[in-house]
C-alpha cells in the first residue's frame, strides 16, 4: 500500500477545518421540498437552481449546509395580500348616488349671531372662519418687549427717586397694552364668510365694514404659503373678478386655506354635491337621534 497524498493529520493545524469545510460535497435536496434545487437534465448529476430560488447567508435558514451558505424561497413566493376591514373601505367608496368620499372639514351648522345678521333669508350658510393665531403675532411681540422693557425702565427710575418719570412710563405701558387688547379684540370679530351665493370679509368693532364678492363673479382663485405658512397652516386667498377692481381680493392669514380652498371651489363649481352631502348628513343625524 502506498502512502497516502498531502501533508500528514496534524491536530492542531489551524486550516484544517477550513480544508474540510471546503471539500465536504453538497447534500442533495429533495425537489419536492419546495426549496428550488434540483438536477440538470443536460448534466447529469449536475445542481441547477429553479427561478423561485435564491442565496442568503443567515443561518437558520431551510437547506443549510456546512458550508455556511442557505438555500432561501422566494419573498414573493410566501406573499399574503393584508386584510383591510370593511370599515377602511368605507371611506374610500363612492357612495350610490356617485359622490367621492368627503375631502374637507365638516359644515357647520349655523352662524354665530356676530355672522348672521349680514345673511339674507334664502341664503345657505357655509361656514365662517376667524384669521390665524399669526395674525396676531406683531402686537403680541409688542406687548411682550414694552412689558420688559418698560419694566426695567420704571424700576431703573424709581432708584433714581424721578416720580414723574416713572409715571409716564407706567402709563405709556398701559397704553401699549390697551392698543395690544384692541388689535386681540379686532381679530376676534374679524371674518371670512362663505355662503352658497357669496365671500364676505366682516371686520372692525367700531366701525364694522363688510366686503362680499359673488361666487358667480369670481374668475381666479388662489392661496399663496410662505416657507412659515406651510410649517404653521395659514395662507393668502387671492380672488379675481373679470379683471376689475373689487373691495374682496386679498384675505391674509386665513387658517387651513388648503381645507377652505376646497370649500370654495367646491361651492363655485359643484353646488349639487354640496347640498346632497347637506341632505344626506342631515338624514344620517336624524336616523342618529332616532336611534
Amino acid at each position: 500500500m502506498g502512502s497516502p497524498s498531502g501533508p500528514p493529520f496534524d491536530p492542531d493545524d489551524p486550516d484544517r477545518e477550513r480544508r474540510e469545510r471546503d471539500t465536504e460535497p453538497i447534500p442533495r435536496v429533495d425537489p419536492d421540498d419546495g426549496l428550488g434545487y434540483g438536477s440538470d437534465p443536460g448534466r447529469p448529476g449536475g445542481p441547477s437552481l429553479s427561478d423561485d430560488a435564491g442565496l442568503g447567508d443567515g443561518p437558520g435558514y431551510p437547506g443549510e449546509g456546512p458550508s455556511g451558505r442557505a438555500w432561501i424561497r422566494d419573498p414573493e413566493a410566501g406573499y399574503q395580500s393584508p386584510e383591510i376591514s370593511e370599515d377602511e373601505l368605507a371611506g374610500l367608496r363612492a357612495d350610490a348616488s356617485g359622490m367621492a368620499p368627503r375631502r374637507v372639514l365638516p359644515l357647520e351648522d349655523e352662524p354665530s349671531s356676530l355672522v348672521a345678521r349680514y345673511l339674507f333669508p334664502t341664503e345657505r350658510y357655509r361656514g365662517e372662519w376667524k384669521r390665524h393665531w399669526i395674525h396676531l403675532a406683531t402686537p403680541l411681540l409688542i406687548g411682550v418687549a414694552a412689558t420688559f422693557v418698560l419694566g426695567y425702565l420704571s424700576g431703573f427710575l424709581a432708584g433714581r427717586d424721578v416720580g414723574a418719570l416713572t409715571t409716564v412710563a407706567v402709563l405709556l405701558w398701559f397704553a401699549v397694552m390697551g392698543w395690544v387688547a384692541w388689535r386681540v379684540a379686532d381679530w376676534w370679530y374679524d371674518r371670512f364668510i362663505l355662503t352658497n351665493k357669496r365671500v364676505m370679509v366682516v371686520n372692525g368693532i367700531i366701525t364694522r365694514q363688510v366686503a362680499m364678492m359673488p361666487l358667480v363673479r369670481v374668475t381666479d382663485m388662489k392661496y399663496e404659503q410662505t416657507p412659515a405658512g406651510r410649517a404653521l397652516n395659514y395662507g393668502t386667498f387671492v380672488l379675481e373678478s373679470a379683471g376689475q377692481e373689487q373691495a374682496l381680493r386679498e384675505i391674509k392669514n386665513l387658517p387651513n386655506p388648503n381645507e377652505l380652498y376646497l370649500r370654495v371651489v367646491e361651492e363655485m363649481y359643484e353646488p349639487q354635491a354640496v347640498e346632497a352631502r347637506l341632505g344626506k348628513e342631515a338624514d344620517e343625524a336624524k336616523a342618529d337621534d332616532g336611534a
